[in-house]
């Protein structure tokens, strides 16, 4: 007994620091895409992109500076041979040897600033700044339209782990009214007033309901784990709902104005390719810069050379671009054209996807009014087959199967009412408008 008590003390001591443990925080869904728009792992890769874009911009910029080369070598020389260097013949050296003091040279030491200054190269470094530009912008664009599908999987986590957490609650009310009908159904069978058949059922389906009761904790508890873990929340919080205003949207939303960030993207994408077809046509030009440097030579005891400073223009022109630069232009049109023609499907898509998501929202508001309907008929039909059962006019099947109709037609009502908000938020989504609602 004192071991069995030491057991279940020890249980209850870690049950109660795991309840400790974990967090409950009430979350709306404004907050929950703020916070994920912040904090998850998503949005930090899509300000990365926006920043590397950025940095790209002033790569591109740093082009039309110039460029400054420093450059030195020290050398030791072995001891120089002037006989065998300039091939003369012993004689020569002896005369040349009494006639001339040759110096020690050992040593060579050199030094070097060399400065060069674009100022024309085809209009290529201008153009290839443009384009970076451009592609900077449409990078900002991509990450608005990231960042829309980013707080659409975060509202559907959260809306479907409402669902989750509303399937627990019926579930559990269902699970209460099933195991006072098997108490019942015992009663009336040990007296001889119903079936043994009959109570088995009644069994079956509160094992049912448990079943389904069981999977929806464990479909709540993955999604409140995901949510958390975009959220970048602690493991152990628990995510608490608020479900206000599910199914309290708009009737009605404007669905004329598009302003997809994604098609934004592409235009300025577009506009880059354009910048790729003069970039391209710059090689027909020469390239001409400033240039300039200064020289230092230190040879001791034999030469040196300072302040020897030089200032000029370069030119270079490669002749061969003539004739094989027209692919590359060629190249750059076609890449334009195929960004034209994905602009063009791209605009039909969005049509195509703001029409569904609309006809989708129309649809969601209708089912409301059906489910709101079917759940007031259901609870009636539950009502008279109950009293008919009660007094023998009525069977068990029609009970039970009475009893899950009721059910699912509160599940579906609780159900319809989040998938309005669900579907609002798509047809925001479709529009391009979400993120700019969330933050309004």
């Amino acid at each position: 007994m004192k071991s069995r008590f030491l057991i279940l003390s020890a249980l209850c001591l870690f049950s109660l620091q795991f309840c400790l443990a974990q967090e409950t925080q009430l979350l709306s869904i404004p907050e929950a895409v703020h916070l994920a728009l912040e904090n998850s792992d998503g949005a930090k890769i899509i300000n990365s992109q926006v920043t590397t874009s950025e940095h790209e911009v002033q790569v591109a910029k740093a082009l039309q500076y110039p460029d400054f080369t420093v450059g030195g070598q020290y050398r030791h020389l072995t001891r120089i041979d002037f006989a065998s260097e300039i091939n003369m013949d012993p004689s020569t050296e002896i005369e040349a040897t009494e006639g001339v003091s040759i110096p020690n040279v050992n040593q060579l030491m050199m030094g070097n600033l060399d400065i060069s200054m674009p100022i024309f190269s085809g209009f290529k470094i201008k153009n290839t700044i443009e384009a970076s530009k451009n592609l900077h912008t449409a990078s900002t664009y991509k990450a608005k339209n990231n960042n829309e599908k980013l707080a659409l999987q975060t509202i559907n986590l959260y809306i479907n782990l409402y669902k989750a957490e509303q399937s627990i609650h019926l579930f559990e009310d269902n699970l209460i009214s099933a195991k006072q009908r098997v108490t019942d159904f015992t009663n009336m069978e040990e007296n001889g007033i119903l079936a043994r058949n009959d109570l088995l059922k009644a069994q079956l389906q509160e094992s049912q309901v448990s079943i389904s009761l069981e999977n929806a904790k464990k479909t709540k508890n993955i999604l409140n784990y995901r949510l958390v873990t975009l959220l970048k929340l602690p493991e152990q919080t628990i995510v608490e709902t608020i479900s206000d205003n599910f199914g309290m949207a708009p009737t009605s939303v404007e669905t004329d104005s598009i302003y997809r960030s994604d098609l934004e993207a592409l235009k300025y994408q577009e506009l880059a390719t354009e910048n790729q077809i003069k970039i391209a046509k710059g090689n027909y030009y020469p390239s001409i810069g400033l240039v300039g440097g200064y020289m230092a030579v230190d040879i001791p005891n034999a030469f040196t050379l300072t302040n020897a400073m030089n200032i000029g223009v370069g030119v270079t022109y490669n002749l061969s671009d003539i004739f094989k630069n027209k692919s590359e232009v060629e190249v750059a049109k076609s890449k334009a054209d195929e960004l034209k023609y994905t602009i063009d499907k791209a605009t039909d898509d969005i049509k195509i996807e703001i029409e569904n998501a609309s006809q989708e929202y129309q649809l969601a508001y209708k089912k409301l009014a059906l489910y709101a309907k079917s759940e007031e008929q259901a609870i009636e039909n539950y009502r008279i087959v109950k009293d008919k059962f009660d007094n023998g006019l009525a069977d068990t099947n029609d009970t039970l199967e009475a009893d899950l109709e009721q059910l699912q037609a509160k599940i579906n009502l609780a159900f319809a009412k989040a998938d309005i908000s669900q579907k609002y938020y798509e047809l925001l989504t479709a529009q391009g408008q979400l993120t700019s609602l969330i933050n309004n």
